[in-house]
């Protein structure tokens, strides 16, 4: 466990003590690593969206550092900002470990999160911008983007509303894209709409359409070597880390 903050957090709610962090999982040859934000709709985080889904990466080559960042009473940008932060720390640490690839993946609220970080807090955004009393440290310096994502069944928006104007989303210059859901999930028609308007705006993307599957099924349904199988395929033809 490594905290993300080791300072006062960003948008800290008084009614909130808990200090988010990352728990690594190591490969000790991978050349990729991925940033997990499990889902929870930000009132909980479902473990087996997060360590169950790291230690199963982490069996097929990739590390993974999976993100418990702030819930309800904490508010946005509390998510992003951890999110943010959570992508400095571990690029610092895939550099120190060697690691060339770096990515993150979200599943459902966890997301959206992982969106909303690509869309507006990546790059040189930092906790001063977000929040005036913040002060940088030497993380700040580390750069926050990420060279793919992973939409395990929820989208680019908001909490069940996916955004499909291909204006907006180019603001964020999105990575490469990965999709997984299954057909009986009540998003079933905003994760294939957005799909569509991703790949028709010329960002390379992937997805996984589970038969019959509902919301909420983790490393289930046999798409994780798939997904790994994409990123390794994306990270190929990428030069910057």
């Amino acid at each position: 466990m490594i905290k993300l903050w080791n300072q006062t957090m960003p948008h800290r709610c008084v009614e909130d003590a808990f200090e988010p962090y990352l728990t690594p999982y190591d490969c000790d040859a991978a050349k990729t690593a991925i940033v997990v934000c499990p889902g929870g709709a930000y009132c909980g985080r479902a473990d087996y969206e997060g360590n169950d889904v790291g230690a199963w990466l982490n069996t097929i080559g990739i590390t993974a550092f999976v993100l418990e960042y702030r819930v309800a009473p904490s508010k946005a940008p509390a998510q992003p900002s951890d999110a943010q932060r959570a992508m400095r720390l571990a690029r610092k640490l895939c550099m120190e470990r060697g690691i060339e690839r770096l990515g993150i993946m979200g599943f459902s609220a966890g997301g959206i999160q992982a969106g909303e970080f690509l869309m507006h807090y990546d790059e040189d955004v930092n906790g001063t911008a977000l929040d005036e009393s913040y002060v940088p440290d030497a993380l700040d310096a580390v750069p926050a983007h990420a060279s793919a994502a992973g939409m395990i069944y929820s989208f680019y928006g908001r909490l069940s509303v996916g955004n499909m104007d291909p204006d907006w989303l180019a603001e964020g210059d999105l990575p490469p894209t990965f999709y997984v859901y299954g057909t009986e999930d009540p998003f079933y028609r905003q994760f294939q709409q957005q799909y569509d308007v991703i790949r028709n705006m010329g960002i390379s993307t992937g997805r996984i359409v589970l038969n019959g599957w509902p919301h909420g099924f983790g490393s289930d349904g046999g798409w994780v070597n798939d997904y790994a199988a994409w990123l390794e395929s994306v990270f190929a033809n990428k030069e910057e880390f």
